[in-house]
Order: C-alpha cells, then sequence, then structure tokens
C-alpha cells in the first residue's frame, strides 16, 4: 500500500497556512538543476538562490527540467536542501542513477523521482543496448536496494490509452514504489487547440485516479502545474491543496508539527 510521509502531509498544510498571510509562498517550488549548477563543476552557479531555497517556506523542493544527474554537484544541492528541512522530490529519467547513487544520502525528506512515460519497455529485452526505460528501472532497483524512497511519476499524453497508465501503476506497486505522481504533459500546450488540452487534462485526472491513494493522487494536482513550469499554482490544484490541509488537520490532530 502506498503510504504518504505524515511529516510531508504536516509540512504541506504549514506551507498552506503560511500562504494566506504570504501570497508568494508556494507549497512546492520547482527548480531547474541547471540554472544553480555548473555542468562540469560541484560549485552551484549561484549561492544567492540556494540561500534563497533553504530559508524558503515551500514544504518541497521538485529539482527537475534538464537531466540533474547531467550535473556532478547535484548531490551537493541535495544535501543542502534536505538537511534544511525541506523535502526533495529529484526528477531524473533514471539512465544514470545506478552509477551516480553513491553520491546521494537515503535520508527520509528525500524521493528519487524516476521519470517512466506510459508505454514504457519494463522487462529486459533481448537487445544487447537497454532501452532509457531499462537502465531507469535497474537504476530504481540499485536505490531501494540502498535504501531510498523511490517515486515513480508518469506524464499523460493525448495519444496514450490509461491501460498503458494503468499497466505502469500496477507496475510501481509491484515493485514497492513509494510513491506515484500523474501529471498532463503539458509540452505545446500553447501549441494545442483548446480541445485537445481540456481533452490530456481529462485524462490525466481519469489517471490520477488509478493511483489508488488519495494522498498522491491530490498531490499530483499540486505537482502538475510547478513541473509543468508554472510558478502558480491552478484553480484546481490551489483547493487540491486546502483539500489535503484540511484533511490533514482532521485525520492527524494529533501530530505536533515541529
Amino acid at each position: 500500500m502506498l503510504r504518504f510521509p505524515l511529516r510531508l502531509t504536516a509540512d504541506l498544510a504549514k506551507a498552506r497556512f503560511a500562504q494566506r498571510s504570504r501570497p508568494e509562498v508556494s507549497p512546492i517550488q520547482f527548480v531547474d538543476a541547471a540554472e544553480l549548477l555548473h555542468h562540469d563543476s560541484n560549485h552551484p552557479v549561484s549561492h544567492e538562490k540556494i540561500r534563497e531555497l533553504v530559508s524558503g517556506r515551500s514544504a518541497v523542493v521538485w529539482i527537475g527540467g534538464s537531466e540533474p544527474l547531467n550535473h556532478p554537484g547535484t548531490g551537493h544541492l541535495v544535501r543542502a536542501i534536505t538537511g534544511s528541512g525541506h523535502f526533495v522530490f529529484l526528477e531524473t529519467d533514471g539512465t544514470m542513477l545506478r552509477r551516480r547513487i553513491h553520491e546521494f544520502q537515503p535520508v527520509a525528506r528525500l524521493f528519487l523521482t524516476v521519470r517512466l512515460d506510459p508505454g514504457a519497455q519494463l522487462h529486459a529485452s533481448k537487445s544487447l543496448q537497454p532501452s532509457s526505460s531499462e537502465l531507469g528501472l535497474e537504476g530504481i532497483r540499485a536505490a531501494q536496494l540502498s535504501g531510498f524512497m523511490i517515486c515513480m511519476h508518469m506524464r499523460v499524453q493525448d495519444e496514450i490509452e490509461l491501460g498503458k497508465v494503468a499497466e505502469l501503476i500496477r507496475h510501481a506497486r509491484s515493485i514497492n514504489a513509494d510513491g506515484i505522481v500523474v501529471t498532463a504533459d503539458r509540452d505545446g500546450e500553447l501549441d494545442r487547440m483548446a480541445s485537445e488540452a481540456a481533452s490530456v487534462q481529462c485524462k490525466a485526472e481519469k489517471a490520477r485516479k488509478l493511483i489508488g491513494s488519495k494522498w498522491w493522487e491530490s498531490f499530483s494536482r499540486i505537482v502538475e502545474p510547478v513541473v509543468s513550469g508554472e510558478r502558480h499554482a491552478s484553480r484546481g490544484a490551489d483547493e487540491s491543496g486546502i483539500r489535503m490541509e484540511r484533511q490533514a488537520h482532521a485525520d492527524q490532530e494529533g501530530v505536533k508539527v515541529a
């Protein structure tokens, strides 16, 4: 059974509460590793930006964009952010995860988030050259053996069948993934007709219902506009965050927030 961390629930509720008086506070902050790190160095490009991240009141820092594992300083960046009390979702295609896993520490506030698209090859092929999805799954296995929390991120496109999403979710559960996030793939959304964009959103919403966890389903709605490059949550994500906050107070009244 997928479990949504109590600490993350409480932190999201705190961020939502802070947002009432400070609208600029977002529960989730998106970071492109390329904006902070040199491609060939462990040293950050912007110390000021890192200070903003570690002192910010966002519950989650989502590191994605251009492949974070292309940057040797990513491990240092992740340690700095998790050490400051934030949850980190480090999104990667997983192809480099197995050989870079030693650079990270399996702490409770870190989710190694492997992006696998519905329809990806889930079993070993006879090809001498493994596919990107096979490398990603190998990375997941290596990370789990090392004690890391694993989240799988699935992006839904208009042409993807829901059956493919369901298959990938079943696989995620079969390998005991700790979390599942499902978002609409908004790449090129501005070039789509309004009806096509609405179709993708509708399919993504149906796909989220397949997760089987109201918490990860709701978290997916909050994450979606953030990982799509938007800095402000849509109305639907905002309402979803409010529901999570209310549920957190109702179901976890005895949890003391540090």
